[in-house]
């Protein structure tokens, strides 16, 4: 024992390895779980210098593990959150879309252009009828159509401007 420090002692080197597991698992994941419990055996690494037994060890590494867990972590995971982006068809929700041929469901009919592409639609309220050149916004997608309502002039105005 050199200063006061333990170094020969094996638990040392054994919560070396467990905060490099750890924190090797994380890197990985990015789920900040094991993060925490990384952070818990740099604690229980630095008790472990002074000639503690296991138990105190233990002790630490679970009390700063979980403590971190439970306090730290939502506060974190809200800074770390990113917005997802849509894409593919989720992407067209939202968007305006122009009636090609009129949309009636009761006879199953109606078409849509919407980034150059047709597709079929259908109104998002069956009893409407939405004719051949108007605008519709697309409010969903039902498997390979898109089922749209239909826009009133001044915001079809505010969206060509």
């Amino acid at each position: 024992m050199k200063g006061g420090l333990d170094v020969d002692s094996i638990e040392v080197y054994v919560w070396l390895i467990v905060f490099i597991v750890l924190t090797a698992i994380e890197m990985a994941t990015f789920q900040l779980v094991t993060i925490w419990f990384a952070v818990g055996a740099v604690a229980a690494f630095i008790t472990s210098l002074f000639s503690t037994s296991l138990e105190v060890q233990l002790i630490v590494f679970l009390a700063v593990s979980m403590l971190l867990l439970i306090l730290v972590r939502p506060i974190a995971g809200r800074f770390l959150q990113t917005k997802t982006v849509k894409t593919n068809v989720d992407s067209l929700i939202g968007d305006y879309a122009t009636v090609t041929a009129r949309i009636h469901n009761q006879e199953g009919f109606g078409k849509a252009v919407i980034r150059g592409q047709e597709w079929t639609a259908a109104a998002e309220k069956d009893d409407e009828i939405i004719e051949a050149g108007s605008r519709v916004v697309v409010t969903g997608i039902r498997g390979v159509k898109l089922i749209v309502a239909k826009i009133e002039p001044s915001r079809t105005t505010q969206e060509n401007s």
